[in-house]
């Protein structure tokens, strides 16, 4: 199983060997992020849940454990959020940086790594990760965010900004639509399935291009303490916690597996755009996504093996 991984991170150099040569051409990585965003990977999970059998899969419990893992990690970096930027020397965008490194997964390296190695049966555990993890970590971010670096600004305000951040996200909106497809049983019909997996089938290899052509290995310089700060949380903790969970709430199997997993990806390539459109520290967040996502190489297999997979 452990090989199954190889393929994922191959793709992911070739990605940062193609950006550094200089092909196709810098005008091609912000099109193709964008594509696979808005178009290829909503429809990849919306067309996977539609047609997914979901009746023999501890759902529930999963998200439960998974939720239990974001929490625990999340609350008590919140509440010492003090003695951590002192101790880091990090202002407030730094520390928001920091947070996010802590709690947001890499829902491309999450379904491509569940497609590798488990199959259909994979992307659909992963999406189920995605509706569950997303949404609340989405929300956390924004929230730590706003209050850090605006603190002048009504709470309330800050709350709905992300939400109606969660609910404009495709990729959420992906997944939802395939649930009510799911369970209303209406599935995907005549065309409409094999056209969702011709084009669900793109959104995995160019969305991992896409990250290899976004690591940035200048924005590692002089902020190791950070970056290895968070790597603990995301990296070690966070995985950890879901393990418990899953064992406390009885999960067990595969869906134990994909739920760890999930929890133990790099944090996404969309927290350096949170972080640049709301005044967070981009270049740490860009340190922290480029060691974490070449920590996980490492990190992955470890863990599968751990799991025995």
């Amino acid at each position: 199983m452990i090989t199954g991984l190889a393929p994922v991170f191959l793709i992911i150099l070739l990605g940062y060997a193609l950006k550094r040569f200089g092909f196709p051409g810098d005008a091609f990585w912000p099109a193709a992020e964008r594509l696979t965003y808005f178009v290829l990977f909503p429809v990849l999970l919306a067309s996977n849940l539609a047609t997914a059998d979901l009746s023999g899969l501890d759902i529930g419990p999963m998200a439960a454990a998974m939720l239990i893992a974001v929490f625990l990690v999340s609350g008590p970096a919140v509440l010492a959020r003090g003695p951590i930027a002192a101790q880091l020397a990090l202002s407030p965008a730094a520390f928001t940086s920091l947070f996010q490194g802590l709690i947001r997964p890499n829902t491309y390296v999450a379904l491509a790594a569940a497609a590798a190695l488990f199959g259909e049966q994979g992307v659909t555990l992963a999406a189920v990760g995605i509706a569950t993890v997303v949404p609340v970590g989405n929300v956390l971010c924004v929230v730590v965010l706003s209050r850090a670096l605006h603190p002048e600004q009504d709470e309330f305000l800050a709350w709905r900004r992300a939400l109606v951040r969660v609910a404009q996200n495709p990729i959420i909106l992906g997944v939802a639509a395939g649930i009510v497809l799911n369970l209303s049983g209406v599935g995907l019909p005549g065309v409409m399935r094999p056209l969702g997996e011709i084009l669900g089938r793109g959104a995995l290899p160019l969305a991992l291009l896409a990250i290899g052509a976004g690591l940035d290995f200048a924005a590692l310089r002089g902020r190791g303490p950070a970056i290895l700060t968070a790597a603990g949380g995301k990296l070690f903790a966070m995985p950890l916690f879901t393990w418990l969970g899953c064992v406390v709430l009885g999960v067990d199997g595969l869906t134990a597996t994909l739920a760890v997993l999930f929890n133990a990806m790099p944090p996404a390539p969309s927290s350096y755009v949170l972080a640049r459109q709301m005044g967070g520290d981009g270049e740490l967040m860009a340190g922290i996504i480029t060691a974490h996502t070449l920590l996980a190489f490492a990190t992955l297999p470890i863990l599968l093996a751990l799991l025995g997979r």
